[in-house]
């Protein structure tokens, strides 16, 4: 396992300001509330390891094949219903949502390879990741992915908690299956849009994982 960039800064300011938090209490109340400083201590630690365990990136056996799509984000599956999708194709979609927990993985990954042919950036609200609504009026970032005949759209979308997107990926851009497209802070949910009549290989409510589960065939 390794800690994703994206985590340093978050980490190191966390453990500064616990640090100088219990220090400040311990000095405050010296030993007469000994059990408030080891109980605040005990929460402080838990919390630093929580904050860790967010940008975890854990070694796992990739999905790479041409032929299918693989899972962009750790989470369980939402959504599975027949959208129109008012942003880049104009035309009805297949759409599959994950829902992301704050102790999900949260590393975003590329669910096919080819070229980056749209990539764009919405403001929006936060309205909490499961609302349908969210897809549409929160906060996102939307990329599509071409490879051949065949072109998908991947949405990162903020939700409740989640106050910051991050994605890595620019127009004309060559990317290959399973590497990082991005990444998005404190649980939300990642949209697929693909094509109709692609076979899936999911189900609702089942747990996948990024860059591993196979959502379906290309």
């Amino acid at each position: 396992m390794t800690i994703h960039r994206e985590g340093t800064k978050t980490i190191l300011y966390t453990a500064l300001f616990l640090a100088g938090l219990n220090f400040g209490l311990l000095k405050l109340m010296g030993c007469d509330y000994c059990w408030i400083s080891t109980s605040i201590l005990v929460l402080s630690v838990a919390l630093w390891l929580f904050i860790i365990s967010f940008f975890r990136i854990p070694n796992r056996k990739l999905t790479i094949d041409d032929l299918l799509i693989v899972a962009p984000a750790d989470g369980k599956v939402v959504v599975i219903e027949e959208v129109v999708d008012p942003e880049y194709f104009k035309d009805k979609r297949l759409q599959v949502s994950i829902f992301m927990s704050p102790a999900n993985v949260h590393v975003n990954r590329n669910p096919i390879s080819g070229e980056v042919i749209y990539s764009q950036y919405h403001k929006g609200k936060y309205l909490v990741a499961w609302n349908p609504k969210s897809s549409t009026e929160n906060e996102r970032h939307s990329v599509v992915l071409r490879k051949g005949d065949k072109a998908i759209l991947v949405k990162q979308i903020a939700g409740a908690l989640a106050k910051r997107i991050v994605n890595y990926l620019k127009v004309g851009q060559n990317v290959k299956q399973t590497e990082e497209m991005g990444f998005i802070k404190f649980g939300s949910r990642v949209d697929l849009l693909l094509p109709i009549g692609t076979k899936l290989n999911v189900s609702l409510n089942e747990t996948v994982k990024g860059g591993v589960t196979i959502i379906g065939v290309l």
